[in-house]
């Protein structure tokens, strides 16, 4: 039985299992299949990114992209989908490129390298990296803008990095996200679209929130 594909403008969300809360209005979900019991009717993440590109939607959210469904992804990035976003597991933003060139390679094409990173490069704007800190807490402890391709490299800039302040005697981490001064050039991106972002949470300054370092710093 065929099925019409809607014309959506909506944010379009692809999981394993629905668990993003989106309070935006217009948000249409798909969630991936495993095959029954008798070894039929699997519908996987690839499978729902491609065919989620036939339905138009603005913005694409996939859970996690952990396989071949990396190249359509990558497609769709680079086919007037801004504003898309997706989760890969990585230990720092420089492995992550590795590791979506990796799953790209996973399609079965046999792409050059250098394509593949030009892909990745044009494609992604910017990486934000969470981490599991030695007190528990899941934090972003790096925000890192991806440049253009310098040779066969793609180039990263570290924009913000989290520093800590104070480890206490239990244990809990105290920090922040600080600035590394530099300047994304994304933020034409943010301009053209309205959204004003002001310069000063570029610059280089350490934000202390801790009562106690900042009395320790100041001596008052």
């Amino acid at each position: 039985m065929s099925q019409a594909i809607p014309d959506t403008h909506r944010i379009l969300t692809i999981e394993d299992a629905a668990e993003l809360q989106l309070n935006q209005r217009h948000v249409l979900r798909l969630e991936s299949r495993m095959k029954n019991v008798e070894g039929e009717g699997e519908i996987p993440i690839r499978e729902l990114v491609r065919n989620s590109l036939r339905m138009r939607p603005d913005r694409i959210i996939v859970g996690e992209v952990r396989g071949a469904e990396a190249l359509d992804m990558l497609q769709a990035m680079n086919t007037g989908h801004d504003g898309s976003l997706c989760t890969v597991h990585a230990n720092s933003p420089r492995d992550a490129m590795s590791r979506i060139e990796t799953m790209v390679l996973m399609a079965g094409y046999d792409l050059p390298v250098h394509a593949i990173r030009a892909q990745v490069s044009s494609a992604l704007d910017l990486v934000v990296h969470l981490e599991r800190l030695e007190d528990g807490s899941r934090r972003v402890t790096s925000i890192t803008e991806v440049q253009r391709m310098e040779s066969d490299v793609i180039t990263l800039q570290e924009l913000f990095k989290f520093r800590v302040h104070e480890k206490a005697d239990d244990g809990t981490i105290t920090g922040a996200l600080q600035s590394t001064g530099l300047r994304p050039s994304a933020v034409a991106k943010f301009e053209r679209r309205g959204v004003v972002i002001p310069p000063s949470i570029f610059q280089d300054v350490p934000r202390i929130h801790d009562a106690n370092a900042l009395q320790a710093r100041t001596g008052t």
